[in-house]
């Protein structure tokens, strides 16, 4: 006897980005998994009295968006911050850090998210002296969109005992004034991570700043508050049709606090991978935990396998590592977290391991690096389907586009975040790279036509968390100049960077990425027929429902 569908989904535009059959009307799924696709009626004989029957209205139906660069415990303890993202001029940003203070003055340290680096416009920067006009009894803490940067008060400053300056490793800076204090700019993770313990924030950003766990071990009651936040950030990832998160930081209590989640739950609205974060103080000997890591957490809901490591900073403040010295300063190409002899150790020993690498590299020159890296791991060890990634590429260099295809590397990439995409500013951005530069910036199109395979991500909270918003940015980018190269990208293509390309840098292409028979039921149906929506208003599409494993994990109202 033919079993029944548990779930059956109607009148759908499905694109199904399964190249042997592209399109179907109406997909049937049993036990988590695809059944049939279809077109109308053909999946009639499916239905029994208790199959669950979705009409998708003629909506689109897409395989189910994996975000493939993000920070999930960081971003969901970050939804509750000060959302500065559009705010713009001293006189906006008083009015909204005293609107969301004045209700928590029982706060050890007010935090505030998304501010630009021209928040004040021009070329004035901010510093503590504007904080402490705005916000002066209470310690307060802005960050860049980016995360690279942090600007606090002087008692955020004195909180966390910086106010004089301290000893940092390369590649982080806090900025001093002619005083001999700090202006209150501080660069990179190790210069504000002290703001963020003061503030009572260190635990959601371990994965990020030390790679290290929390200690002391959390109390009971840390540890049912670590659960609700990071069961709000996948309640907010499925809200935007997302069910495979890619996070790109990570440590060993990431693990267990989701491991935790699906057993009390009865399982996780969202498949997670979640990689070890190699940091630059540590010794190549602690890739043993990113074995063990591996080993202990290798299904399809919940896994590691993945080292991930930060070479640079961002062209922002002057830290990504370059080939050419920047243009606004031209006598410096940055200093990076690792030097490429050190990076190339680490690199070989975890490919020797069998890990898959993802490194953060924003300049050319970082890129480089890492891809004289995997270069070596391949020499050293063999050639193998590792599958080893580069995290963002904001520049690359002529020399390098042919070495991704050459060597398998996959390209993680942001359609959100070049100047002038989804309104990041130009400045000061445009300026730094240079204009015999910008060809080779955010340069999609001109990677994956060197033979590159490319992923999408947003880098939440770096960036808006919508796919779908990614997806029209991918579609509608602009050179800055006439004569750069076109770097958009197709609906299909941009699709196919959320959903085949996700699965695929996951090792996960034989079952998910697409609506086919025998694949995970991680499915996306939308409120629009995104084919027949213009581009630039693909923005406005949502989710109406979002199902992962065959389980609705968001519909909505």
């Amino acid at each position: 006897m033919t079993p029944t569908a548990d779930l059956l989904i109607l009148n759908a535009r499905v694109l199904t980005l399964d190249p042997g059959r592209p399109k179907a009307t109406e997909i049937a799924v049993i036990d988590g998994k695809i059944a049939a696709v279809g077109a109308k009626g053909e999946l009639a004989s499916l239905r029994g009295p208790g199959t669950e029957v979705i009409d998708a209205g003629g909506g689109s139906v897409v395989p189910g968006f994996s975000e493939n660069h993000m920070h999930l415990f960081s971003g969901s303890a970050e939804l509750v911050h000060l959302q500065l993202n559009g705010v713009h001029g001293l006189p906006a940003l008083t009015e909204a850090i005293r609107n969301y203070g004045k209700d928590r003055l029982e706060q050890v340290m007010l935090f505030a998210q998304g501010a630009d680096y021209t928040i004040l416009g021009g070329e004035e920067r901010l510093t503590r002296h504007h904080l402490d006009a705005i916000w002066p009894d209470q310690p307060l803490a802005l960050f860049a969109p980016d995360h690279h940067t942090a600007w606090a008060n002087t008692k955020a400053l004195e909180l966390a005992n910086l106010l004089h300056g301290a000893e940092l490793r390369p590649g982080n800076e806090i900025v001093m004034g002619d005083d001999g204090l700090a202006t209150g700019e501080l660069r990179e993770m190790e210069a504000f991570s002290p703001v963020q313990a003061a503030g009572g924030f260190a635990r959601y950003r371990l994965g990020l700043a030390t790679g290290g766990e929390p200690d002391p071990r959390p109390t009971d009651v840390e540890w049912r508050t670590d659960m609700e936040v990071m069961r709000r950030g996948l309640e907010y990832c499925a809200r935007h049709g997302i069910t495979t998160i890619q996070n790109m930081d990570g440590n060993l209590y990431q693990l267990e606090l989701l491991a935790a989640i699906e057993k009390e739950d009865g399982g996780l609205p969202c498949r997670v991978a979640i990689p070890f974060h190699f940091k630059n103080f540590m010794s190549i000997d602690m890739l043993e935990k990113a074995s063990a890591m591996s080993k202990a957490y290798d299904s399809d809901f919940l896994r590691s396998g993945m080292v991930k490591v930060f070479y640079d900073g961002v062209l922002d403040s002057w830290t990504a590592v370059m080939v050419e010295p920047y243009a606004d300063r031209p006598d410096y190409v940055g200093e990076g977290l690792f030097r490429p002899e050190r990076f190339r150790e680490i690199a070989i020993e975890a490919d020797r391991r069998g890990l898959q690498i993802a490194v953060h590299a924003i300049g050319d020159g970082a890129v480089r690096a890492v891809l004289d890296g995997y270069e070596a791991a391949r020499k050293e060890n063999g050639a193998r389907d590792s599958r080893h990634r580069i995290e963002h590429i904001e520049v690359v260099h002529q020399d390098d586009l042919p070495r991704f295809a050459e060597l398998g590397v996959i390209a993680s990439m942001q359609p959100p975040h070049p100047p002038g995409c989804m309104g990041v500013p130009l400045e000061p951005t445009v300026s730094r790279i240079g204009r015999s530069r910008w060809p080779l910036s955010y340069a999609w199109r001109t990677i994956k036509n060197a033979g590159a395979r490319i992923c999408f991500a947003s880098d939440w909270p770096v960036s808006p968390i919508s796919p779908i918003r990614g997806i029209q940015a991918a579609m509608i980018r602009e050179p800055w100049q006439a004569t750069d190269p076109d770097q958009s990208f197709s609906l299909m293509e941009a699709l196919e960077g959320y959903t085949t390309e996700g699965a695929y840098a996951e090792f996960r292409e034989d079952r998910k990425g697409r609506i086919k028979p025998g694949f995970l039921a991680d499915i996306t149906i939308l409120n629009a027929d995104i084919e027949s929506v213009a581009a630039d208003k693909l923005g406005e599409v949502e989710p109406a429902i979002t199902i992962c494993g065959g389980k609705i994990t968001y519909k909505a109202n």
